[in-house]
């Protein structure tokens, strides 16, 4: 029989259910002398793991593995197109503009806003 590997985790939880039911009268699967038992005390625990050391317990873990996909990483691309910062004081000055028009949110704002200068405004000939 092939004897599986078990994390502690699993260990603990094997040994607990099997401990049960010998402690409820269930018949041991090894052999064990009556010395052995009064050296253990007749500790359930340790009869389940005695017998799950041996390798005799009719018990497996499925382990289920998280499954693949298809598409690999590599194939998966973000391609960015570089964007200069003129075109995004442009895109900026649209937004701002569109909002303008819009006309509820020019109330909300602070009327002591730095005024533009010509130091300030960049000509849309300058960016191309």
């Amino acid at each position: 029989m092939n004897k599986q590997e078990f994390s502690k985790y699993e260990r603990a939880r094997i040994i607990g259910a099997r401990g049960l039911q010998i402690s409820m009268d269930a018949p041991l699967l090894v052999d064990i002398s009556n010395e052995e038992l009064d050296g253990i005390n007749y500790d359930p625990l340790k009869i389940a793991e005695k017998e799950l050391d041996s390798g005799i317990l009719p018990i497996s873990v499925n382990k289920p593995m998280p499954r693949r996909k298809e598409e690999s990483l590599e194939n998966v691309k973000v391609e960015a197109t570089p964007v200069s910062d003129a075109q995004k004081i442009v895109a900026e000055r649209e937004i701002t503009q569109e909002i303008a028009e819009g006309g509820d949110m020019m109330k909300l704002t602070d009327s002591g806003e730095e005024p533009e200068t010509d130091e300030n405004v960049i000509d849309e000939n300058e960016l191309e």
